[in-house]
Protein backbone atom coordinates (compact mmCIF):
# COMPACT_ATOMS: atom_id res chain seq x y z
CA UNK A 1 0.00 0.00 0.00
CA UNK A 2 1.31 3.12 -0.23
CA UNK A 3 1.83 5.94 2.18
CA UNK A 4 -1.37 7.54 2.04
CA UNK A 5 -2.17 8.44 5.57
CA UNK A 6 1.49 11.25 6.65
CA UNK A 7 -1.20 13.28 8.53
CA UNK A 8 -5.03 14.55 8.29
CA UNK A 9 -6.49 15.52 5.32
CA UNK A 10 -9.15 17.81 5.92
CA UNK A 11 -10.68 18.70 2.34
CA UNK A 12 -12.35 15.40 1.00
CA UNK A 13 -10.62 15.13 -2.22
CA UNK A 14 -13.23 12.76 -4.05
CA UNK A 15 -16.93 12.45 -3.66
CA UNK A 16 -17.83 10.44 -0.36
CA UNK A 17 -20.81 9.68 0.75
CA UNK A 18 -22.04 8.93 4.65
CA UNK A 19 -24.61 6.84 4.61
CA UNK A 20 -27.13 5.43 7.42
CA UNK A 21 -26.75 0.97 7.94
CA UNK A 22 -28.12 -0.49 4.94
CA UNK A 23 -27.74 -4.39 5.93
CA UNK A 24 -26.21 -6.56 3.66
CA UNK A 25 -28.71 -9.15 1.90
CA UNK A 26 -26.97 -12.37 2.39
CA UNK A 27 -27.40 -15.63 2.24
CA UNK A 28 -24.40 -17.92 4.12
CA UNK A 29 -25.24 -21.13 3.40
CA UNK A 30 -26.30 -20.89 0.08
CA UNK A 31 -28.76 -23.33 -1.76
CA UNK A 32 -28.04 -23.47 -5.29
CA UNK A 33 -29.85 -26.43 -7.02
CA UNK A 34 -29.66 -29.54 -4.66
CA UNK A 35 -27.08 -28.25 -2.90
CA UNK A 36 -25.81 -26.38 -0.34
CA UNK A 37 -22.13 -24.48 -0.71
CA UNK A 38 -20.38 -25.53 2.04
CA UNK A 39 -17.13 -24.00 3.64
CA UNK A 40 -14.82 -25.58 1.78
CA UNK A 41 -16.19 -26.34 -1.63
CA UNK A 42 -16.60 -24.31 -5.00
CA UNK A 43 -19.16 -23.09 -7.29
CA UNK A 44 -19.36 -25.08 -10.38
CA UNK A 45 -17.63 -22.27 -12.45
CA UNK A 46 -15.95 -20.88 -10.06
CA UNK A 47 -12.30 -19.66 -11.12
CA UNK A 48 -9.50 -20.85 -9.08
CA UNK A 49 -6.67 -18.23 -7.62
CA UNK A 50 -3.08 -18.10 -8.99
CA UNK A 51 -0.87 -20.13 -7.28
CA UNK A 52 1.35 -17.23 -6.58
CA UNK A 53 1.68 -13.72 -7.37
CA UNK A 54 4.71 -11.18 -7.40
CA UNK A 55 5.28 -9.35 -4.62
CA UNK A 56 5.50 -5.30 -4.54
CA UNK A 57 8.74 -4.02 -2.77
CA UNK A 58 8.41 -1.70 0.11
CA UNK A 59 6.37 -3.05 2.91
CA UNK A 60 6.09 -6.09 4.50
CA UNK A 61 2.73 -7.48 4.22
CA UNK A 62 0.57 -10.58 4.22
CA UNK A 63 -2.02 -10.98 1.80
CA UNK A 64 -4.96 -13.06 0.97
CA UNK A 65 -6.11 -12.50 -2.94
CA UNK A 66 -9.22 -14.22 -4.19
CA UNK A 67 -9.17 -14.83 -8.64
CA UNK A 68 -10.44 -12.98 -10.97
CA UNK A 69 -13.98 -13.85 -10.68
CA UNK A 70 -17.68 -12.46 -10.92
CA UNK A 71 -16.82 -11.51 -7.03
CA UNK A 72 -18.52 -8.14 -5.60
CA UNK A 73 -16.33 -7.76 -2.70
CA UNK A 74 -15.14 -8.84 0.42
CA UNK A 75 -15.61 -8.78 4.49
CA UNK A 76 -14.31 -9.94 7.46
CA UNK A 77 -13.50 -9.34 11.26
CA UNK A 78 -10.62 -9.18 12.44
CA UNK A 79 -8.74 -8.26 16.00
CA UNK A 80 -6.39 -5.49 15.76
CA UNK A 81 -2.81 -6.35 16.43
CA UNK A 82 -0.21 -5.15 19.71
CA UNK A 83 2.86 -2.59 18.12
CA UNK A 84 6.10 -2.01 19.08
CA UNK A 85 8.18 0.03 17.25
CA UNK A 86 11.48 -0.56 16.42
CA UNK A 87 13.09 3.03 18.65
CA UNK A 88 15.66 3.11 16.24
CA UNK A 89 13.02 4.14 12.81
CA UNK A 90 11.69 7.43 14.21
CA UNK A 91 11.12 9.56 11.42
CA UNK A 92 13.39 12.55 10.69
CA UNK A 93 11.16 14.60 9.48
CA UNK A 94 8.50 14.10 12.00
CA UNK A 95 10.22 13.32 14.75
CA UNK A 96 6.97 11.70 16.60
CA UNK A 97 6.29 9.40 14.74
CA UNK A 98 8.11 6.19 12.83
CA UNK A 99 9.36 5.31 9.19
CA UNK A 100 7.04 1.93 10.19
CA UNK A 101 3.24 1.69 9.79
CA UNK A 102 0.74 -0.47 10.59
CA UNK A 103 -1.92 -1.23 8.56
CA UNK A 104 -4.87 -3.58 8.17
CA UNK A 105 -6.87 -3.04 4.87
CA UNK A 106 -9.07 -4.66 2.22
CA UNK A 107 -9.01 -4.01 -1.27
CA UNK A 108 -10.28 -4.96 -4.76
CA UNK A 109 -9.19 -4.31 -8.86
CA UNK A 110 -11.95 -4.66 -11.21
CA UNK A 111 -11.10 -3.06 -15.47
CA UNK A 112 -7.42 -2.58 -13.74
CA UNK A 113 -9.06 -0.13 -11.31
CA UNK A 114 -7.61 -0.59 -7.85
CA UNK A 115 -8.65 0.30 -4.56
CA UNK A 116 -7.50 0.13 -0.69
CA UNK A 117 -9.63 0.72 2.39
CA UNK A 118 -8.76 -0.15 6.17
CA UNK A 119 -7.26 1.22 8.93
CA UNK A 120 -3.96 2.47 9.36
CA UNK A 121 -2.06 3.47 12.32
CA UNK A 122 -2.86 7.19 11.95
CA UNK A 123 -2.50 10.39 13.90
CA UNK A 124 -5.77 12.02 15.88
CA UNK A 125 -6.88 15.09 17.12
CA UNK A 126 -6.88 15.49 20.72
CA UNK A 127 -9.60 16.80 23.06
CA UNK A 128 -7.97 20.25 22.88
CA UNK A 129 -8.31 20.71 19.15
CA UNK A 130 -4.46 20.06 18.58
CA UNK A 131 -3.14 17.06 16.24
CA UNK A 132 -1.19 14.87 17.69
CA UNK A 133 2.39 15.03 17.39
CA UNK A 134 2.44 11.28 17.23
CA UNK A 135 0.50 8.07 15.94
CA UNK A 136 -2.06 6.86 18.17
CA UNK A 137 -5.00 5.34 16.81
CA UNK A 138 -6.41 3.20 13.86
CA UNK A 139 -8.23 5.08 11.60
CA UNK A 140 -10.16 4.38 8.36
CA UNK A 141 -8.98 5.27 4.72
CA UNK A 142 -10.02 4.73 1.42
CA UNK A 143 -7.70 4.74 -1.60
CA UNK A 144 -9.10 4.98 -5.10
CA UNK A 145 -6.73 4.90 -8.32
CA UNK A 146 -7.34 6.42 -11.74
CA UNK A 147 -10.00 5.24 -14.07
CA UNK A 148 -8.74 6.77 -17.10
CA UNK A 149 -11.66 5.35 -19.78
CA UNK A 150 -13.79 7.76 -17.79
CA UNK A 151 -11.33 10.53 -16.39
CA UNK A 152 -11.66 9.51 -13.04
CA UNK A 153 -8.95 10.58 -10.87
CA UNK A 154 -6.46 9.26 -7.85
CA UNK A 155 -7.65 9.84 -4.79
CA UNK A 156 -7.16 9.45 -1.33
CA UNK A 157 -9.09 10.23 2.03
CA UNK A 158 -9.51 9.29 6.29
CA UNK A 159 -12.23 9.14 8.14
CA UNK A 160 -12.81 12.40 10.21
CA UNK A 161 -10.68 12.96 12.86
CA UNK A 162 -13.05 11.90 15.37
CA UNK A 163 -13.13 9.74 18.54
CA UNK A 164 -15.77 8.08 17.25
CA UNK A 165 -13.70 6.81 14.27
CA UNK A 166 -10.82 6.04 16.12
CA UNK A 167 -9.89 2.09 17.08
CA UNK A 168 -7.25 0.69 19.60
CA UNK A 169 -5.14 -2.79 19.42
CA UNK A 170 -6.85 -5.36 20.81
CA UNK A 171 -10.52 -4.01 19.48
CA UNK A 172 -12.40 -6.42 17.48
CA UNK A 173 -13.94 -4.88 14.52
CA UNK A 174 -15.77 -5.70 10.82
CA UNK A 175 -14.69 -4.69 8.02
CA UNK A 176 -16.38 -4.72 4.45
CA UNK A 177 -15.98 -3.56 0.98
CA UNK A 178 -18.45 -4.18 -1.35
CA UNK A 179 -19.89 -2.84 -5.26
CA UNK A 180 -23.00 -1.77 -3.87
CA UNK A 181 -24.13 -0.45 -7.78
CA UNK A 182 -21.93 0.11 -11.00
CA UNK A 183 -19.77 3.10 -10.40
CA UNK A 184 -20.33 2.26 -6.13
CA UNK A 185 -18.29 1.10 -3.63
CA UNK A 186 -19.23 0.43 0.16
CA UNK A 187 -17.39 0.25 2.82
CA UNK A 188 -18.00 -0.40 6.48
CA UNK A 189 -16.02 -0.96 9.78
CA UNK A 190 -17.86 -1.55 12.90
CA UNK A 191 -16.59 -2.94 16.33
CA UNK A 192 -16.15 -1.62 20.05
CA UNK A 193 -19.38 0.50 20.26
CA UNK A 194 -18.05 2.47 16.72
CA UNK A 195 -19.16 2.72 13.56
CA UNK A 196 -18.02 4.06 10.04
CA UNK A 197 -19.80 3.90 6.55
CA UNK A 198 -19.82 5.30 3.49
CA UNK A 199 -19.91 5.36 -0.64
CA UNK A 200 -17.32 5.82 -2.87
CA UNK A 201 -17.50 6.41 -6.50
CA UNK A 202 -14.89 3.29 -8.57
CA UNK A 203 -15.76 4.07 -12.37
CA UNK A 204 -14.31 0.70 -13.03
CA UNK A 205 -16.98 -1.74 -11.00
CA UNK A 206 -19.73 -3.05 -11.92
CA UNK A 207 -21.91 -5.50 -10.69
CA UNK A 208 -21.88 -7.50 -13.58
CA UNK A 209 -17.99 -6.84 -13.29
CA UNK A 210 -15.13 -9.53 -12.83
CA UNK A 211 -12.46 -8.25 -10.37
CA UNK A 212 -10.78 -9.47 -7.36
CA UNK A 213 -10.69 -8.35 -3.69
CA UNK A 214 -8.10 -8.80 -0.90
CA UNK A 215 -7.12 -8.30 2.56
CA UNK A 216 -3.81 -7.50 3.67
CA UNK A 217 -1.92 -6.85 7.20
CA UNK A 218 1.08 -4.86 6.75
CA UNK A 219 3.74 -2.96 8.31
CA UNK A 220 4.01 -0.29 5.81
CA UNK A 221 7.19 1.97 5.44
CA UNK A 222 7.40 5.47 5.22
CA UNK A 223 8.64 7.12 1.87
CA UNK A 224 9.86 3.28 0.62
CA UNK A 225 7.47 2.40 -1.56
CA UNK A 226 8.96 0.81 -4.92
CA UNK A 227 12.21 -0.49 -2.54
CA UNK A 228 13.16 -3.11 -0.97
CA UNK A 229 11.96 -3.47 2.51
CA UNK A 230 13.97 -1.48 4.89
CA UNK A 231 15.88 -3.73 7.96
CA UNK A 232 13.55 -3.23 11.41
CA UNK A 233 12.82 -4.73 14.65
CA UNK A 234 9.16 -2.89 14.50
CA UNK A 235 6.42 -6.16 15.36
CA UNK A 236 2.71 -6.51 14.69
CA UNK A 237 1.56 -9.14 16.36
CA UNK A 238 -1.29 -11.54 17.59
CA UNK A 239 -4.12 -9.89 14.80
CA UNK A 240 -6.64 -12.22 14.37
CA UNK A 241 -8.87 -12.72 11.37
CA UNK A 242 -12.04 -14.68 12.64
CA UNK A 243 -13.49 -15.03 9.51
CA UNK A 244 -13.48 -13.57 5.90
CA UNK A 245 -15.81 -13.94 2.89
CA UNK A 246 -15.92 -13.02 -0.64
CA UNK A 247 -19.68 -11.46 -2.00
CA UNK A 248 -20.95 -12.79 -5.37
CA UNK A 249 -24.00 -12.62 -7.83
CA UNK A 250 -26.05 -15.65 -8.00
CA UNK A 251 -29.16 -15.87 -9.43
CA UNK A 252 -29.91 -13.19 -8.73
CA UNK A 253 -28.80 -12.71 -5.13
CA UNK A 254 -25.80 -11.18 -3.25
CA UNK A 255 -24.52 -13.60 -1.27
CA UNK A 256 -21.33 -14.51 1.00
CA UNK A 257 -19.27 -17.72 1.13
CA UNK A 258 -16.02 -18.46 2.59
CA UNK A 259 -12.62 -16.98 1.16
CA UNK A 260 -11.41 -20.42 2.57
CA UNK A 261 -7.78 -21.52 1.72
CA UNK A 262 -8.68 -22.85 -1.96
CA UNK A 263 -9.83 -19.56 -2.19
CA UNK A 264 -6.92 -17.51 -2.41
CA UNK A 265 -3.50 -16.99 -3.07
CA UNK A 266 -1.39 -16.73 -0.02
CA UNK A 267 1.45 -14.07 -0.28
CA UNK A 268 3.71 -13.43 2.58
CA UNK A 269 6.28 -10.29 0.93
CA UNK A 270 8.98 -9.67 1.14
CA UNK A 271 9.61 -13.07 2.61
CA UNK A 272 7.57 -15.90 4.73
CA UNK A 273 10.25 -15.91 7.43
CA UNK A 274 8.76 -12.26 8.46
CA UNK A 275 5.63 -13.91 9.10
CA UNK A 276 4.36 -16.09 11.83
CA UNK A 277 0.64 -17.38 10.71
CA UNK A 278 -1.32 -19.60 12.73
CA UNK A 279 -4.48 -21.43 11.81
CA UNK A 280 -6.85 -24.90 12.27
CA UNK A 281 -8.31 -26.76 9.67
CA UNK A 282 -11.90 -25.28 11.10
CA UNK A 283 -9.88 -21.78 10.82
CA UNK A 284 -8.54 -22.32 7.06
CA UNK A 285 -12.33 -23.57 6.03
CA UNK A 286 -13.73 -19.73 7.11
CA UNK A 287 -10.95 -17.50 6.33
CA UNK A 288 -9.54 -17.23 9.73
CA UNK A 289 -6.07 -16.93 11.28
CA UNK A 290 -3.58 -15.35 13.69
CA UNK A 291 -0.91 -13.33 11.91
CA UNK A 292 2.34 -11.75 13.36
CA UNK A 293 4.39 -9.74 11.68
CA UNK A 294 8.33 -9.29 12.84
CA UNK A 295 10.85 -7.13 10.82
CA UNK A 296 13.39 -8.94 12.48
CA UNK A 297 12.36 -12.27 11.26
CA UNK A 298 11.14 -15.65 12.79
CA UNK A 299 13.42 -18.15 11.15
Amino acid sequence: MKNLLLGLIVTPVFTLYYINHHPVVETRDTVVGRGVIRANSFFKDEVKPDGVKPCFNGAYYRKVVSSKDVWLGIAGTVVLPKITFDPSRRNDKKPGQFLDNPSIYMGGSMNEQETDVGMTWAVIREEDGKVSAERKAFRPFFRRAGYPKTGQKDSWQDAPARKEFYWYPGEEVSMSLRVVSDGKLRFVIEGAGKRFEADFDSDGYHMNGVGEFKRVNAIDQVRNEGKPAQPTKTRVENSTWKETRLFRLQAGKVISVPMHKGRFTDMRCPDARYFKIKANKKQEQIGAETISIDGNGYL
